[in-house]
């Protein structure tokens, strides 16, 4: 039977292998990231092998590493899933997971909400959409559980779970725009075109993300009025390439962009609201496939 000890040294490992980031690592389990450092050591000590390579740029699991973590992840989820089961069973405890998304519900993310339910009977899931220009606020005032939202995210109070569906990025132009009729663009071809941008309150750092662009376009609340704008021809506006084709309208032409970075969603959650059920949601999102 494992130790006190053992069991929170093999939870950093689990952890540590999610992120590849020991700072992430700490803050996901409140401790610094020397904790989390002399964890691991203390791991690798009784195991008697590395398990992370660890450099001033990056961290990657040994083979060894990799090994172990296919072997433990089943066996503490089992564990895990028990032991929460029993408490839920004790305290008569079922419910509604709220999970916000933005924009698009994808596929990965319709699979994910299938099998926490399949894992969780009597816990059910509900996706709720959330606005454009808004991605963090029901997260912060207890209208969702959780959200899937756009990187980056750099809020304090917010844990980042597992990032997915990194995807090319399209550029949305009116039908009548030159650009329209092009197979691909690169950035200098947008350098003079508005780009649509998220209105207050989304953070100024995300804003600009989603709009790379010099020229400041019209801020906007949702996506639909995003597009609007985008119609009548006075903005751009970037998206994904499956977020394009579910908002397909004639008056909008979608064109690759070749030279921007890639999009990539994120499952996030309050820090002092974590609980068993977000993370078995965030883990069925990690488990997914696109």
């Amino acid at each position: 039977m494992a130790s006190g000890a053992e069991l929170r040294e093999l939870e950093c490992f689990l952890v540590l292998a999610e992120e590849l980031h020991f700072g992430r690592t700490g803050e996901r389990l409140y401790v610094s990231q020397s904790r989390v450092s002399q964890l691991l050591r203390s791991l690798e000590r009784r195991i008697g092998a590395r398990l992370v390579h660890r450099s001033s740029r990056r961290v990657a699991l040994t083979p060894l590493g990799e090994r172990l973590l296919g072997e433990l992840r089943p066996a503490y989820d089992a564990l895990r899933s028990a032991v929460d089961g029993a408490r839920a069973a004790a305290r008569g405890v079922t419910g509604t997971l709220r999970v916000g998304f933005q924009g698009t519900a994808n596929a990965r993310l319709i699979d994910a909400v299938a099998a926490f339910e399949r894992d969780r009977p009597g816990c059910a899931a509900e996706l709720v959409e959330i606005p454009f220009a808004d991605p963090f606020g029901a997260v912060r005032d207890g209208s969702v559980d959780a959200a899937v939202v756009l990187l980056p995210v750099e809020e304090p109070d917010l844990v980042r779970g597992p990032v997915f569906s990194r995807r090319r990025l399209t550029v949305a132009v009116s039908a009548r725009h030159p650009l329209a009729a092009r197979s691909s663009v690169r950035a200098a071809d947008l350098a003079s075109v508005p780009l649509v941008t998220a209105a207050a309150p989304a953070p100024a750092y995300w804003r600009a993300a989603q709009a790379p662009g010099p020229v400041a376009g019209p801020a906007v609340t949702t996506l639909q009025e995003g597009l609007t704008r985008v119609a009548t021809g006075r903005a751009a506006l970037l998206l994904c390439l499956p977020t394009a084709a579910h908002h397909h309208r004639e008056d909008v032409a979608y064109v690759p962009v070749d030279d921007l970075p890639d999009s990539a969603l994120a499952v996030v959650w309050h820090r002092d609201r974590e609980t068993e059920p977000v993370r078995a949601f965030a883990r069925a999102v990690a488990e997914g496939r696109d």
